[in-house]
């Protein structure tokens, strides 16, 4: 049988995208098409009466986003869920809904076009953002815009699915996902989105494979054809093979096989063959993934991205909610421990600040903006500060590049520590403190960075983005973005030892640390802990254990003389076949 990459680099018939939701699904393709709404520019002359119809649209829209919230909290957590309560509120915000009245009653058109003139005013503020997450919600106002309209033209949405299907479409609203999932949906593929995308969002939450952004899925794929969704690589294979089926036949079955396997290490601890320990700890975008850190066996949530509860809310929550929402954390995971980032916002992360900036990621974000807006920061520490009593929170500090950053977050901490204490609010008056490592002036300053802080964190995401100088979202220079190139290995390298004279821990928590590849390479690096996606953690035990410290560490010290990324991997790769050890990749 022809290995994976044969499979993929010889198919003509295969369909790029982004792996939005693991999953391998063979099945029918079903092209999802809505209905292409004709909006009337006409002229009106009972202005009552279209003012009346545009009450009764909303009010209907409304009916219609509440019964999709109810089955969404049913099937998903509170937070995700809270999607269609943020797309309620735009539908009760009162200057939208006035400035559409105004419009009625000014320009004598009809209320469709009003509302699909106006909408699209917001919509196209968000496509031109630098911002992903931006151009993301902009779909999600389409689907309130396309409800009124379809409400005020007395259509119906209706779907036709019958049997078990993978539904193919160019685009999915985060209702089309709840409703379509609802019936008989194996998987999910799109020509548009991305992995910040509501309908990715609420696929993984639901257990549904997608992959979203091919491009040209609809154009390619023809209603009833056959097709192969990879949700873990991104690929979909359309009128596949025998041969291609067989492959991905056999390797649904080498995957449940090893899911049994790794479900008996889920208690063991993640320990090389010659006894060296390596910490796995969880990444945590929503609380809603409390569970799977729980089932994955992990020791702990080493990276809480806090600023995912502004992109599920859509607003800024106040102290309060914050504290509720970090002391359910801190207890669902005790005893272990949990590190929340304070709010990294800018660069390619929504911001919530009204102002433009020429280039973000060089620009006010991360703890930068958090100190530009110091009681933003008092408010979130706080809440970390309340929600410590179990004494297992630590807090942490992002994109830090000078040590003022450092002294002024701390200044602020212990303020915010004094009014607790004046306030006779108990919190945990030892919490550690530490900081991310991810602009080259942090890694060149480690040691004394370090010193400053309790504990030293590698964000690898943007650490190797500012190191290659590379946007990693950028096609055009993506080859550039070389996790493995010998420039970033020498740069971890100084981190770690750095770090450890100044007898700190430290740990890595960007995407290199779920690379089953990197594996064997970071703990010969000297890392005492690695943080990663709740599913990678099994994988990750598995090659830990099948490791040998001090091959690794050789294996390190051969990389580090290395000259290119692919001398790197290569040397890597004959790591693992010398020492029989099967790579995640290899099997899935």
């Amino acid at each position: 049988m022809k290995s994976f990459k044969e499979i993929y680099r010889t198919s003509e018939n295969k369909i790029a995208g982004i792996a939005a939701a693991p999953g391998i699904i063979i099945g029918e393709a079903y092209l999802y098409t809505k209905e292409k709404l004709q909006i009337s520019k006409a002229d009106i002359d009972d202005i009552g009466k279209a003012k009346n119809d545009l009450t009764e649209a909303i009010a209907k829209s409304k009916k219609e986003l509440n019964k999709i919230f109810a089955v969404a909290r049913e099937k998903m957590d509170e937070v995700r869920a809270a999607i269609f309560e943020a797309q309620l509120m735009i539908l009760d915000d009162p200057i939208l809904l006035n400035e559409i009245i105004s419009r009625v009653e000014q320009e004598r058109k009809s209320p469709e076009y009003i509302v699909d003139d106006e909408i699209s005013k917001y919509q196209s503020k968000m496509i031109l953002s630098h911002e992903a997450y931006m151009k993301e919600r902009a779909l999600d106002i389409e689907d309130i815009k396309q409800r009124i309209i379809r409400n005020l033209q007395k259509r119906r949405w209706e779907s036709k699915i019958e049997h078990n299907v993978i539904v193919i479409s160019e685009n999915l609203t985060p209702a089309d996902t709840i409703l379509l999932s609802r019936n008989k949906v194996l998987a999910f593929v799109t020509d548009h989105g991305g992995v910040t995308s509501h309908a990715a969002i609420i696929s993984r939450s639901l257990n549904i494979p997608a992959v979203v952004g091919t491009h040209n899925s609809t154009t390619q794929i023809k209603d009833g054809d056959e097709i192969i969704v990879d949700g873990f690589y991104g690929y979909v294979i359309y009128k596949p093979s025998q041969e291609q089926k067989d492959f991905f036949i056999e390797k649904r079955k080498r995957l449940l096989d090893l899911q049994k396997e790794l479900e008996e290490l889920k208690d063991e601890k993640a320990v090389t063959k010659d006894g060296r320990e390596i910490k796995l700890l969880a990444n945590v975008d929503v609380s809603g993934e409390i569970e799977m850190v729980i089932t994955s066996g992990a020791s702990g949530i080493g990276l809480y991205r806090s600023e995912q509860i502004l992109n599920e809310l859509g607003e800024f929550p106040n102290e309060e909610e914050q504290t509720t929402i970090y002391s359910k954390l801190s207890s669902r995971i005790y005893p272990d421990q949990i590190t929340i980032r304070v709010f990294d916002i800018g660069g390619d992360k929504f911001r919530f600040l009204d102002f433009e900036e020429p280039n973000p990621f060089l620009g006010l974000r991360g703890i930068r903006l958090l100190l530009e807006n110091p009681a933003m920061f008092k408010t979130q520490v706080r809440a970390i500060l309340k929600s410590s009593t179990n004494k297992n929170v630590k807090m942490m500090l992002p994109m830090v590049s000078t040590l003022r950053e450092i002294r002024e977050s701390k200044k602020i901490i212990e303020t915010c520590k004094k009014e607790l204490k004046s306030e006779k609010i108990k919190f945990d008056e030892d919490i550690e403190v530490g900081i991310m490592i991810e602009v080259p002036s942090a890694a060149v300053m480690a040691r004394d960075f370090s010193k400053e802080v309790d504990f030293v964190s590698i964000g690898t995401n943007d650490l190797v983005q500012y190191l290659m100088a590379v946007d990693r979202g950028n096609d055009l220079v993506s080859e550039l973005y070389q996790e493995f190139s010998p420039v970033v290995i020498n740069t971890l390298k100084h981190i770690i030892d750095e770090t450890k004279k100044s007898k700190k821990p430290v740990s890595l928590c960007g995407e290199m640390a779920a690379d089953t590849l990197a594996m064997p390479l970071l703990i010969g690096l000297g890392l005492d802990s690695l943080s990663m996606s709740p599913s990678t953690i099994p994988y990750a035990k598995r090659i830990i254990r099948s490791c040998d410290y001090k091959k690794a560490k050789r294996l390190a010290a051969q990389s580090l003389k290395l000259q290119s990324e692919e001398e790197v991997k290569a040397t890597i790769e004959d790591f693992f076949n010398k020492n029989k050890i099967t790579r995640t990749r290899q099997i899935i």
